[in-house]
């Protein structure tokens, strides 16, 4: 485990809020806990040893479109959001050189690959829950997402 890959455990600790988070990676166990102060432990299961380091402030988040970050946007009920069930980072194709899943007036069925979003260099296909079209894609490729951020307005089937 590097030192980057636990700058992202404790960036999700804290975007959040969560008091724990216990990790078992090839054989390492390594599990966070953050106290009542303002530090967070970590302790190497395996081992027992505890190392305490000062807990951050996270820095402030790229804002959304103002309409849908305030949730002041009505979509008509045919239309849904279809949100990022984690934080990472969106790729709307398979690889660089590969043609994006979708774009803006994409036909899609319930269970089609919409994009991919990477966290902790594990790529994870996102799938639609619905049948439909892509009214529009939200976020670009490349871009750092947070959970439940909306990426597609789709209009339903």
């Amino acid at each position: 485990m590097n030192l980057k890959e636990i700058k992202e455990m404790l960036q999700l600790m804290s975007e959040h809020d969560l008091t724990e988070l216990e990790i078992d990676k090839d054989g390492l166990k390594v599990k966070f806990r953050k106290g009542g102060s303002d530090r967070i432990e970590m302790h190497n299961v395996n081992s027992r040893s505890v190392a305490v380091v000062p807990a951050f402030s996270s820095a402030p988040q790229q804002s959304l479109p103002a309409a849908i970050a305030s949730g002041s946007e009505v979509l008509p009920s045919n239309v849904v959001l279809v949100k990022s069930p984690m934080v990472g980072t969106f790729y709307g194709s398979p690889a660089p050189d590969q043609p994006v899943y979708i774009t803006t007036g994409s036909k899609i069925k319930d269970g089609d690959v919409l994009c991919i979003i990477e966290a902790m260099k594990l790529m994870n296909e996102i799938k639609s829950e619905v049948s439909g079209e892509i009214l529009e894609v939200l976020v670009k490729n490349g871009q750092p997402i947070e959970f439940d951020q909306p990426l597609f307005k789709v209009k339903k089937a």
